[in-house]
């Protein structure tokens, strides 16, 4: 199986993005993490990156809203190597009008062997991790390969 070696840097990339009804949930996520996420660069989609920023008092990097393509925007940036994590706090029972893209961004994470916190207690766990302050090796298998054909 023939793979590519990244190396994640002790300063991670992460992405914030949050559903409507777990907006709140993620900002008071990001204030109760707040010490260890101002290590980080961080950026997120439209509303959640400026509720986040106000909140939490983080700077947030704001990409345009989840339905108007932020979603995707994070997902080319998995792919260009801009993105190292995904907070994705997202709703399991509310249908979403820009859910194709969702399911795009959740399959270029899994793809691109990128960790994504879909709840609290994966985001506590990524974030407690022992790899959030240090280099991390992802391999990132290469589907293109006559192996996988």
């Amino acid at each position: 199986m023939e793979e590519t070696v990244i190396t994640i840097g002790k300063r991670k990339n992460i992405a914030l993005i949050a559903h409507d009804n777990l907006k709140q949930e993620l900002c008071e996520w990001c204030a109760e993490h707040k010490e260890k996420l101002s290590r980080h660069f961080l950026l997120g989609t439209g509303t959640t990156a400026r509720r986040v920023s106000e909140y939490a008092g983080l700077a947030v990097r704001p990409l345009m809203s989840g339905p108007l393509g932020g979603d995707v925007q994070i997902g080319a940036m998995i792919v260009s190597g801009g993105i190292d994590m995904v907070v994705f706090f997202s709703d399991p029972l509310t249908a979403q009008p820009h859910d194709p893209d969702v399911k795009a961004l959740l399959r270029i994470a899994q793809l691109y062997d990128i960790p994504i916190a879909n709840n609290r207690a994966t985001a506590d766990f990524l974030l407690c991790s022992a790899y959030m302050d240090s280099e991390y090796i992802r391999r990132v298998v290469d589907f293109r390969s006559p192996r996988h054909a």
